[in-house]
Order: C-alpha cells, then structure tokens, then sequence
C-alpha cells in the first residue's frame, strides 16, 4: 500500500495550484496527484476558442510539464474514497494511503440528462464551449450561420463559469451583425432555467442592458429537456408559477450548456453532501471537511456556494493551503475564504464587464474603475493578461495578485 502525506486527487486548475503553493510553504512535504490526463487546458480560454480569437492548441499545455518538482505523478484516476481508512483507491488498481486528502476533480457534464443531444452534438448546428472537442465546431457554426432562432442555454444545476452561456452569444452576435441580410433574418435567444439573467444583482443590471441593446430575447425559467436535431427544434421545460409546461423552440443554431455534478466516483461516497450535486461536503470559509478533519476540497466539486470559475479557485488556495498547513501542525484553522470569485463577463469583441464579487453577492473590484461598465482594458485583461497568470503564476503557486487585478477566471 503506498502512503502519501498529502494526496491530491485532481491535477487541474485547483489541484496543480495547491500542490505548488505547499511546495512553496513547504518544500520537505510529500506530495502526489492522481490526475489521469496527459494534457491540461486553460478552459478559460475555450470561449475565445469558440468565438475565433484563440485555437484550441493555444489552451494546451502537457500536464508534466505542469506538475511541480518533487510532487509524484500517479497517472490514474479516483475509483473509490474510504475516509475512514484514509485511503483512495486507484482506477490503476492500488489502494493509496493518505494522512491529509486534497479532492479537486473538477465537474462532470450530463450530456445524458438532456434527450436526444449526445448523439447531436457536432452536428445540425448543436454545439458547446464546455468541450474541447466541440469549441472549433461553435466557430464553424457561428460563421456559416445564415438565420433563423440562435438559441444558447443555460442548465437547472450549478455550472463552471456561470457566464460562459452569455460570453459565446454576445460574440455570436457581433459576428450575425456583420451581416444585415444575417441580422434581419436572425433571432438570438437565451434560453436559461434561471428567473434572471445573472446571480449578482450589481452585474444583472448592466447585462439586462446589452440584452436590450442588442435585441436578444432572454426566456427564463426555460431548461433546455431535449433536442430534436432532424428537425432542428429544441424542446423547454418552462416554469410558469407552480406548473411546467413545454416549449418548442426551431433553432438555426443551439448552444448548450449541459447539466453539470460532481464525478460519480465523489458523489457516491461517503464525502459527499446529501442531495443534488453530490459535491465534497466542506465548511464555506476554511475547505475543511465538515466530517473527516484530514480532508479538504476546493474548486468545481466543492460544496462551497460561489461561482465554480478558476478564479475562485485562485482565492480558495491559499486558504486551503494555510488550514492545511495548521492541521498538520495541530493548530486551529485560521484561514477564511470570503467568497471571492471573479467572472470577465464578455459583452462583444473588444468589451468586458470585470465581475469580482464575493458571498454575500457586493463587488470586490480590483481597480478603481466602475466594475460594471463593459471596458476594452477588461477585454485585454481576459484575452492576454489572465492567461499568462494562469500558466506563469497561478500554476506555479505565486502569490495571488488580488490586490492589483482579478483572479483568473472562467
């Protein structure tokens, strides 16, 4: 049985990001990831991917050349937790030995939940930013769109990103615009489980406002339940009230937004929280496990109630890190996470709203500037500035720069 002091079950954003900050803290700790993917993607990035500006080899990097020196790579996933025993067992067949547990295994989408659109996927227009192996297709399909409903939509569960929906279809737009005779002839849709338009209502009001501008329709309240790809229609739960009725919607182009959960590998053991998501169940403000003291999470599967962008991540961190840290040494966890998360929510090509809030919803701006007024400076900050702190800082366990700009984010 191999034993680790600190196994980390995840190598994405949260999981290279927390290695690399206790190897900073802490160079004698022993640490491994369990990560089974070869490659890691700044998935931040897969809007621009999406929308025309980056390729998806940009948003790639090798996930060894990630990994921090002297942390373990086991090239394995999860395939079952026993926190009791403080042990994971590995899809590799091995029984791994932990004194403290990192989970960060980031979300699953639940193409399935939604009739008939796995088999449609790539295909009659049906396409999604939240797969690598899709986002060029949202670009082929953007730029051959000739007219009719483009419908983007938005999931009944919490997502990765919770702008992202919006992000692709505003850039849509600008491109249908381009054309008149592809204007005239197109109506853009936001189709979004959601009763409004974003969960901040200090960054709801300035997106109302583009919404109006541009002459979107926003249907809320709509969950996207199946898709009919021969026909090209999109059929809605719609909550009106008490009741649910359905709405069938003819598209030109969809974009979907899958149902997300935790990994089933989480959310059927014993560290997850009772009810929908499944997510590891963790105190909001320190990342400890409200019921195993030597596990902690963050990030995506986290049960911690904040937008789940890489920016929050960013924030999360070193609060994990330094209630980590205290638990080893048998000190009381000091640490407190606030909330933070930031979300640069893309209005157009050359036009970002910086969203940073925390909590209790109230924005936390890192400059001094109106934080909901769409601002070039804010585009370059989310097309060449976060990028670079990602994979130069971020991953490398710098500190975070909260105080000069925002996280990265989603």
């Amino acid at each position: 049985m191999a034993h680790h002091q600190i196994l980390i079950v995840g190598g994405g954003a949260a999981g290279l990001t927390v290695a690399s900050q206790l190897k900073r803290a802490r160079p004698g700790l022993e640490i491994a990831i369990l990560e089974p993917s070869p490659d890691h993607y700044y998935q931040p990035g897969w809007t621009l991917v999406g929308g025309g500006v980056f390729t998806l080899e940009q948003t790639r990097r090798a996930e060894a050349d990630l990994i921090p020196e002297g942390v373990r790579w086991i090239r394995a996933a999860a395939a079952g937790f026993d926190p009791v025993a403080g042990t994971v067992t590995s899809t590799d067949g091995e029984t791994l030995h932990y004194d403290v547990l990192v989970v960060a295994t980031g979300i699953k989408l639940c193409w399935d939940r939604i009739k008939g659109l796995p088999e449609a996927l790539g295909s009659h227009g049906i396409t999604s930013n939240y797969s690598k192996d899709l986002v060029d297709y949202t670009w082929t399909t953007i730029q051959a769109f000739s007219g009719g409903n483009a419908i983007f939509t938005f999931p009944d569960t919490p997502i990765k990103c919770a702008g992202a929906p919006q992000k692709i279809m505003y850039l849509a737009d600008d491109v249908f615009k381009r054309s008149p005779a592809v204007a005239a002839a197109t109506k853009v849709i936001y189709a979004t489980a959601t009763p409004g338009i974003f969960a901040i209502p200090t960054f709801a009001e300035p997106l109302r406002q583009v919404v109006a501008r541009r002459g979107i329709e926003p249907h809320y309240q709509h969950t996207l339940k199946e898709v009919r790809a021969a026909s090209k229609e999109a059929v809605f739960a719609v909550k009106e009230g008490d009741t649910v009725r359905e709405e069938v919607l003819p598209f030109g182009m969809l974009h979907v937004t899958p149902p997300m959960a935790a990994p089933d590998v989480v959310a059927t053991s014993p560290l997850a929280v009772a009810g929908p998501g499944g997510w590891v169940e963790v105190d909001k403000f320190t990342t400890q496990h409200v019921r195993h003291a030597n596990v902690f999470s963050l990030g995506d599967v986290s049960s911690l109630p904040n937008s789940k962008t890489a920016a929050a991540v960013r924030g999360q961190a070193p609060v994990l890190v330094a209630n980590l840290l205290a638990h080893l040494d048998g000190q009381p966890l000091a640490a407190r996470y606030d909330g933070y998360a930031c979300c640069p929510l893309i209005t157009g090509y050359g036009r970002v709203i910086m969203a940073e809030f925390n909590y209790d919803g109230q924005p936390v701006p890192s400059f001094p500037l109106d934080p909901t007024q769409e601002r070039w400076s804010m585009w370059v900050m989310k097309k060449d500035v976060l990028p670079w702190i990602y994979w130069n800082r971020m991953l490398k366990g710098a500190p975070h720069e909260r105080r000069f700009m925002p996280g990265v984010a989603g």
